[in-house]
């Protein structure tokens, strides 16, 4: 069904961070990832193995402040390299979810490729960092994914005593969640995904 690649790379060049992502939406989970903050690639790579995204991220931020600005605006840069990669979202599932366990924690994430960004995240962690990681900085990046991927995503972390299990968990999910919003729905080739006619 697919007859163009599904691939994209975008650059981001301001007093805060310098960034470039290049991705393929229907790779085989291979990551290159350097943002500087050592949990942040590691989850990364969550959505790249599990998503079967070929994912990579170079970052040059500003850490002597803090990770803020290198996480929210990696993860504006994704967003936006997966809105020019779907392109018209003809053919695609739209819909995507996934419940993944680690252990002692359980999440839940649910994907829309509607054309309306909105994020709901229901994550309490039980630790403000995980090495360099500020948790706080979770929200961000998927807060910046979502208003320029034009989604709408829901993450709930159901259980979880351990902060690292809970992070990757959700980034697990997430990666399981848009691999099957963006897979080829073969019923519904070449069409959108909406009564509306547009997405």
């Amino acid at each position: 069904m697919k007859t163009e690649a599904r691939t994209a790379q975008v650059s981001r060049d301001t007093a805060e961070t310098r960034i470039t992502v290049k991705l393929n939406l229907d790779g085989t989970g291979q990551a290159n990832l350097n943002t500087g903050i050592g949990f942040f690639d590691h989850m990364l790579d969550q959505i790249a193995r599990h998503g079967l995204i070929d994912l990579d991220v170079q970052c040059a931020g500003d850490l002597h402040i803090d990770g803020h600005h290198t996480v929210e605006d990696v993860g504006i840069c994704i967003g936006q390299a997966v809105r020019q990669a779907v392109g018209d979202k003809k053919g695609i599932t739209r819909y995507g979810h996934s419940y993944v366990p680690l252990d002692e924690a359980l999440s839940r994430v649910v994907i829309d490729f509607s054309g309306r960004p909105g994020l709901v995240a229901d994550v309490q962690f039980t630790s403000g960092m995980i090495g360099q990681f500020d948790t706080q900085l979770l929200h961000e990046f998927f807060q910046g994914f979502v208003n320029h991927a034009f989604v709408t995503l829901h993450i709930d972390n159901l259980k979880g005593v351990n902060a690292h299990h809970q992070s990757e968990t959700i980034f697990k999910a997430f990666g399981r969640a848009l691999r099957m919003a963006l897979a080829p729905d073969e019923r519904a080739a070449g069409q959108i995904p909406s009564t509306k006619g547009s997405l």
